[in-house]
């Protein structure tokens, strides 16, 4: 199964607080195990959301916000795609993790959707779309 573990922001995150370079260099420990274990996929960090948009869907209207969002424990400071076993063994690898923030942080698993969740709906030809899409995203990585 694939999950996203989402590694929520906090006040320091959102003002920019950069990493200090022992974390820098525990985090970067931790993600060559992951990857060593065969499970990393993606992993990536994002700037705070004073730097992003929002775009709100009504309908056909669209509306765009400007960051800075609140609250920041809501947001979400990076991430890392994992395939695994089970949602046991990714609760089991983010308890090895260091703490990703000075002081309090948290962390979120979500399982991803795969196409076999949507099989009720899922006709020949949205298969083949889903798979051609994939075979072009691996063909591009693989560049």
């Amino acid at each position: 199964m694939k999950v996203m573990v989402f590694v929520k922001a906090t006040q320091d995150s959102e003002t920019g607080v950069m990493p200090s370079e022992q974390l820098l260099t525990q985090m970067g420990q931790y993600n060559e195990e992951l990857a060593r274990a065969g499970i990393l996929l993606a992993a990536e960090g994002f700037h705070p959301s004073s730097k992003g948009v929002r775009v709100h869907f009504s309908g056909t209207d669209h509306t765009v916000t400007q960051g800075p969002f609140t609250p920041a424990q809501e947001l979400v400071a990076g991430y890392w795609l994992w395939q695994v076993n089970s949602m046991s063994e990714a609760v089991a690898w983010v308890k090895r993790c260091p703490n990703p923030m000075p002081g309090d942080s948290e962390i979120e698993i979500r399982p991803v959707f795969e196409a076999e969740d949507f099989a009720e709906v899922l006709t020949p030809a949205l298969r083949e779309q889903e798979d051609r899409i994939r075979a072009q995203l691996e063909t591009q990585q693989q560049e």
